[in-house]
């Protein structure tokens, strides 16, 4: 029963492997990263707009690791565009920072594919060498897990340090100014925090089928033959 236990334990965290690899993979085509509110402060400027008519001047603007939209609105109604990354304008953002995070998103959906073979190979065979078991997949759910968490760390630098939503809201802008009313982290973001934690669970269900679980044995018992009983 312990061996068909720990068979399940380990389809499991193939499972939860092959989750985390999803999450990650989706997070990092998506256009979901940040979402923020704009105000084309120009265009208010210009007519001296009072609190109820800067509705007219403020737009919306999410973004990715590669592309995004962008809603502007200057007094004219809406005017939407896409927002590409590569080549242009990762030049005018800390391009560093910027790469460092689908670099590191990389890593974290290799390293999780890894895990996810070494647990399917658990669950049918038994490892003779320590780092094909347990241990190896300890050791590269860990690293994706750290690889997802540097990510999203790089991820918060650029938007926070670097002011990136505020660079890819002016970009190419030379008439008008595009001021942050908002910003937050959206959908793409945390599911890229929900795979670091993800992989952590995926070491507790490991830990689980490293549990000596109590073998039911048969005691059988030996008849002791006597020269007396051979005699009756």
């Amino acid at each position: 029963m312990p061996n068909h236990l720990k068979k399940a334990l380990f389809s499991i965290a193939a499972i939860v492997s092959f989750v985390s690899t999803i999450l990650l993979t989706v997070a990092l085509g998506s256009t979901r990263w940040v979402t923020a509110s704009i105000l084309c402060k120009t265009g208010a400027d210009i007519v001296n707009a009072t609190d109820p008519e800067m509705v007219k001047f403020m737009g919306q603007l999410y973004y990715g690791l590669f592309q995004g939209r962008k809603i502007r609105h200057c007094g004219l109604g809406g005017r939407c565009s896409k927002i590409t990354i590569f080549p242009q304008l990762v030049k005018t953002l800390n391009a560093a920072v910027h790469i460092l995070v689908i670099f590191f998103i990389c890593l974290a959906i290799t390293f999780s594919v890894v895990s996810f073979g070494f647990c399917i190979y658990n669950a049918v065979k038994i490892p003779y060498q320590a780092i094909k078991g347990p241990m190896g997949i300890y050791l590269w759910t860990s690293i994706a897990s750290l690889c997802g968490l540097f990510a999203t760390v790089c991820f918060i630098s650029a938007v926070r340090l670097h002011r990136h939503t505020e660079r890819i809201a002016n970009f190419h802008e030379h008439v008008f100014k595009f001021i942050i009313l908002q910003e937050y982290f959206d959908t793409s973001f945390w599911l890229c925090v929900a795979s670091a934690v993800v992989h952590v669970a995926n070491m507790l269900v490991v830990s689980i089928s490293g549990v000596h679980f109590p073998k039911l044995k048969t005691k059988t018992e030996e008849a002791n033959v006597t020269p007396e009983d051979l005699m009756y």
